[in-house]
């Protein structure tokens, strides 16, 4: 069983939203996410709920269990 990381989320996104050449603030539109908001979850003091997993999967164009998958493998990477 995967432990929780409080900081796999934050890390897979800017992992992701980095590879695709994004500023946060352009993430942040594509996402109607505020770019405080996406920053502190990249930084990992703020928790992603499902409505925003959603939103992110969806500007990733990305069902949101793929996402989730992407998140439980940074989390096992860090064991």
């Amino acid at each position: 069983m995967i432990e929780f990381n409080k900081f796999a989320a934050g890390k897979t996104v800017r992992r992701l939203r980095k590879e695709r050449r994004l500023s946060q603030e352009v993430f942040s539109g594509l996402t109607g996410i505020a770019r405080s908001h996406l920053a502190m979850i990249e930084v990992g003091t703020k928790q992603p709920n499902f409505e925003t997993i959603w939103r992110l999967a969806n500007a990733f164009d990305m069902p949101p269990h793929l996402l989730v998958e992407y998140i439980e493998k940074m989390a096992e990477e860090k064991k």
